[in-house]
């Protein structure tokens, strides 16, 4: 798929890429607690989640997902 060639090319670099295997996670699972009304569960995950994937591009030297959409 297209869509998984480019996410691989963007996350070539190891420690980016396991900050992202660990971080999406958190953020998909803080929604599931604010589904829940768990707001302080919510908040550490999704805002920790997000944190583990700008370190991430940081490390590999390029913009988040989120910042290409809005340049």
């Amino acid at each position: 798929m297209r869509i998984i060639r480019n996410w691989m090319l963007r996350h070539q670099n190891r420690t980016s890429f396991w900050l992202h295997m660990v971080g999406i996670p958190m953020t998909i699972v803080g929604v599931g607690f604010a589904i829940n009304g768990q707001w302080g569960w919510f908040a550490g995950l999704f805002v920790g989640g997000y944190v583990l994937q700008f370190i991430g591009h940081a490390i590999e030297g390029n913009d988040a997902g989120e910042l290409i959409l809005v340049k």
